[in-house]
């Protein structure tokens, strides 16, 4: 930045800033700065003896710049964002219907009334290291309050109602009232934004708050919920009688989201495991049940990420977590062994760990000693090398199509499909000698 700083002025902006001021640890990536005085060619210029420069945010006046390391320009890990001082006009409801001026003799505080919130409208300038904040950042930052720059905030990018939302609930921050009103005003501008940007605001409130119920509640009570998860609306004041629970099934949710360890595929199956509670809910002479509902969530589940465009991974493990999260701890070893291969050994530390969190959200003071036990239980069956899967087979279909001369076909798969199925009863039945006995067996009996 030394030769930007012989020819102009340039200054950290955004939420490094404001993430400094809290004491927060600050990733590389999150850093975003601001040069004024320099045309937009000569920034590349002098950007290009240093790292590598994507013109990605070309008609923005934005440059991701990735420095290099050292005399040999092997690049160190983390791009940030350069970007001239700029005016937005809306011009629609869209994230891209703005008319852009970026010219680097703009005023660093007429590129900061285009920001969001009066905390992200902070810059350091890099030389002198003075805080330009025109608009009271650090004293909402001191008060904990989320406050709107402009009142055009939400209209010009409705996504930022999400945000105001995410950043109360990272931070614990109050919404400030006059914010908060125009929020609920402009609730239903969110359904022009698109599922990317929304997982992505989701994504960041579910894992880096501690209190993912902060927003969540913020999202039912402002009237967003409808736009952007319909079908948890039913679960608000569904009562769950019984003595198993002491909250209704969307307090309950919210609970167990707070208590899921902060890895976006469990909170994401918190929030969804009891989705479709309202619709099996049957009363009983002892309160009610709800049967079914955990088969149904999953398929829940798979169709809301699916239109929030997550990926197929995340969708696989939030439903087969849903799917499965009302397991039984009271297994002998054959039905540890089957929970082992149906769950897989990667995703059963975050099926106990959410019902765990499940115990602590029905509120009943209920203890998890007995999936603390299934735990060790667990893993000294995989300690004992007891075959799960195919590939721990003594044989596999090779070797069944050269002992009975057999040709490619959907029978070498059931053969090994019930192999597997006697090694799961007898584990010790797994070697070449019996696992050839047993599919001779199923040969005879096809």
């Amino acid at each position: 930045m030394r030769e930007i700083l012989r020819e102009g002025r340039v200054f950290e902006v955004g939420g490094f800033v404001r993430d400094s001021l809290l004491r927060r640890e600050i990733e590389f990536k999150d850093r975003d700065y601001l040069v004024t005085g320099i045309t937009f060619d000569r920034l590349q210029v002098i950007l290009k003896q240093y790292g590598r420069v994507d013109l990605v945010g070309r008609s923005f006046g934005v440059i991701k710049f990735t420095p290099y390391a050292g005399e040999d320009s092997t690049e160190i890990p983390g791009t940030c964002d350069i970007s001239l001082p700029r005016a937005e006009k809306s011009t629609g409801p869209a994230h891209t219907d703005f008319d852009v001026d970026f010219n680097p003799e703009i005023p660093v505080e007429e590129d900061l009334l285009r920001r969001d919130f009066s905390i992200n409208a902070i810059a350091r300038d890099l030389d002198t290291g003075d805080l330009i904040d025109p608009y009271g950042g650090q004293i909402d930052l001191e008060n904990k309050v989320i406050r709107m720059v402009s009142d055009r905030s939400f209209p010009e990018d409705p996504l930022r109602m999400l945000r105001a939302i995410q950043f109360a609930a990272r931070f614990e921050f109050d919404i400030e009232p006059e914010t908060y009103r125009a929020l609920k005003d402009n609730v239903q501008l969110i359904e022009s934004i698109s599922p990317e940007r929304i997982a992505e605001e989701l994504n960041k409130m579910l894992v880096r708050s501690k209190r993912p119920s902060i927003g969540l509640r913020l999202i039912q009570e402002s009237g967003m919920l409808k736009y952007i998860i319909p079908e948890l609306e039913a679960a608000v004041g569904c009562e769950q009688p019984g003595g198993y629970h002491a909250h209704d099934v969307f307090e309950h949710t919210l609970r167990i989201v707070d208590a899921c360890p902060p890895l976006l595929h469990v909170r994401l199956a918190g929030l969804f495991h009891d989705i479709t509670k309202p619709i099996h809910k049957r009363l009983t002479e002892t309160g009610a049940s709800f049967y079914g509902h955990e088969s149904s969530g999953a398929k829940v589940a798979r169709k809301v990420l699916k239109r929030l465009r997550y990926s197929n991974e995340i969708i696989h493990d939030v439903s087969l977590l849903v799917e499965r999260h009302m397991f039984t701890s009271e297994v002998g070893p054959k039905g540890l062994r089957r929970f082992i291969r149906r769950i897989g050994q990667r995703l059963i530390p975050d099926l106990l760990n959410l019902r765990r969190a499940d115990v602590i959200a029905q509120g009943m003071g209920g203890t998890t000693d007995d999936i603390d036990e299934m735990e060790v239980r667990i893993a000294e069956e995989i300690e004992s090398k007891a075959p799960f899967g195919r590939s721990d087979l003594k044989i596999n279909g090779k070797d069944l199509i050269d002992m009975f001369n057999l040709n490619e076909s959907p029978l070498i798969g059931e053969i090994v499909d019930y192999l597997m199925e006697q090694v799961l009863d007898n584990p010790d039945d797994n070697t070449p000698e019996l696992l050839e006995r047993h599919a001779r067996e199923y040969l005879d009996k096809s």
